[in-house]
């Protein structure tokens, strides 16, 4: 099973691969998005380390089941081989309707077949009004004319 773009990246398929992680995150669906990552895969998600599809699965769970209308912008920072950095920032709510804006940096390694192996996420939660909100198109992917990180200038 391959995951195209395949490592070592270029600029074109770096960024193609940010989007498309993105897209998954943002279907807010764990059986979508953990075939994305290598069974034995390792990750550092704020304090919590998590190793393999059954603690992703989970992890993902948990985490689309606390934070409600989860909408996630990602932008390519730099990459090289089978490395890529992406920075981020997603809104949601949780269940007393208080909104965030979590911000954030990832570092992700990939094997040949273009699965992820590790995952270093690095993130802090401000919260917000809902006037404030930036991130309003309907659930699923980031509409492709809705601006970027950088256009909205986080």
């Amino acid at each position: 099973m391959t995951r195209p773009p395949l490592p070592p990246f270029t600029t074109e398929t770096a960024s193609q691969k940010v989007r498309m992680a993105e897209n998954g995150w943002n279907s807010r669906n764990a059986d979508v998005v953990t075939p994305a990552y290598t069974e034995d895969s390792q990750w550092r998600n704020r304090a919590e380390f998590i190793s393999g599809h059954d603690e992703i699965h989970a992890f993902l769970t948990r985490k689309w089941h606390r934070e409600l209308d989860y909408r996630l912008i990602k932008e390519l920072w730099a990459f090289s081989g089978n490395r890529i950095a992406v920075r981020y920032a997603y809104e949601w709510h949780d269940d007393s309707g208080q909104w965030f804006r979590s911000y954030g940096n990832e570092n992700w390694e990939f094997t040949g077949d273009g699965r992820m192996a590790k995952r270093h996420a690095s993130l802090n939660d401000l919260p917000i009004t809902e006037a404030e909100r930036l991130f309003r198109w309907p659930p699923g992917p980031r509409p492709e004319d809705h601006p970027g990180l950088s256009d909205l200038g986080l």
